[in-house]
């Protein structure tokens, strides 16, 4: 199965881009091939160097546990540029994307589920 999840909310003020990075986790231990798009406030998921307090979860930590399976996550560049989030602010394995490369993923994926 090819699966895309498309997040929206920023990493900490719900848990909407939290749920969905389990469920792309998890599909990823199941060997789906799993594609993740940052999208509006969720671009700040990706900003590297995210402290939290011990013992809640590091959206960061958990981009990098689907990178680690194999997983591709793009960041929506005009919001990242929205928020002043610059290229090398990003977590290691995540990279600056576009509409054009949300479209080519929404086309090739089975299956698209958006948080």
């Amino acid at each position: 199965m090819k699966a895309l999840f498309i997040l929206n909310d920023g990493p900490y003020g719900s848990e909407r881009s939290y749920n969905g990075l389990r469920l792309a986790r998890s599909a990823a231990n199941k060997e789906a091939e799993v594609k993740v798009f940052l999208i509006g406030d969720a671009a700040a998921c990706a900003k590297s160097g995210q402290k939290v307090p011990q013992g809640y979860y590091n959206i960061g930590v958990m981009l990098g546990a689907v990178i680690r399976r194999n997983g591709e996550i793009g960041v929506c560049g005009t919001c990242m540029d929205a928020r002043g989030i610059a290229d090398e602010d990003l977590v290691e394995g995540t990279h600056r994307s576009s509409m054009e490369q949300l479209t080519e993923w929404t086309i090739w994926a089975d299956k698209v589920m958006v948080f």
